[in-house]
């Protein structure tokens, strides 16, 4: 029997935020195999000020457009219940996001009408590497993919990074391919 440590997961702790799904969603088992002083839940509409583009920009380049166009972001992502899972690590002593993860759920005709969830952005802040974070968002994503009726959960990632996500339970299978539409003179989304 494993003892949960309810101090990362209770509501009291997220009393105002606006989050962009229950915090229910995410696993009480993931949430009590973090320390104490750290705290895993539902991105909120104000992580803007916590650093949440400064965890994404150790993975690749952010345009960091201020924060009304991220809050806009946020509320369409939010917009379309089920589809859209994005999560946060947050150093409670510092009130900052040291990690984060997304997965979005994709409805398919295949499969008797199946859906796939796709994991994406996941990083940790360099200063928190090393202590299982990373491990962590993974499983709740795949709780959430899981637990939202998907037959699989899938992922793109780098070479270097195969041996990481094969520790999370994944398992390399086909390849990825991408065509990157040419750049934009303007910088701003097409929403």
């Amino acid at each position: 029997m494993s003892i949960i440590n309810t101090a990362s997961t209770t509501r009291a702790d997220l009393p105002s935020l606006d989050l962009m799904f229950p915090q229910e969603l995410i696993s009480l088992e993931v949430s009590a195999q973090l320390p104490s002083d750290l705290q895993i839940r539902p991105l909120a509409s104000t992580d803007y000020k916590r650093g949440h583009l400064d965890v994404l920009s150790g993975l690749s380049v952010v345009n960091d457009l201020g924060e009304v166009a991220w809050v806009n972001q946020f509320h369409a992502m939010r917009a379309t219940p089920g589809a859209y899972f994005s999560i946060v690590i947050l150093d409670k002593a510092n009130d900052k996001i040291i990690g984060v993860g997304t997965v979005f759920i994709e409805r398919k005709f295949l499969r008797g009408l199946g859906s796939v969830g796709h994991v994406e952005d996941i990083a940790v802040d360099k200063n928190y590497q090393g202590k299982k974070l990373g491990l962590r968002i993974i499983q709740a994503l795949t709780h959430i993919s899981e637990s939202s009726g998907c037959y699989k959960t899938i992922l793109n990632c780098n070479d270097t990074n195969i041996p990481f996500y094969e520790k999370c339970g994944y398992v390399k299978k086909e390849n990825e391919m991408a065509k990157y539409a040419p750049e934009r003179v303007n910088n701003a989304p097409k929403l």
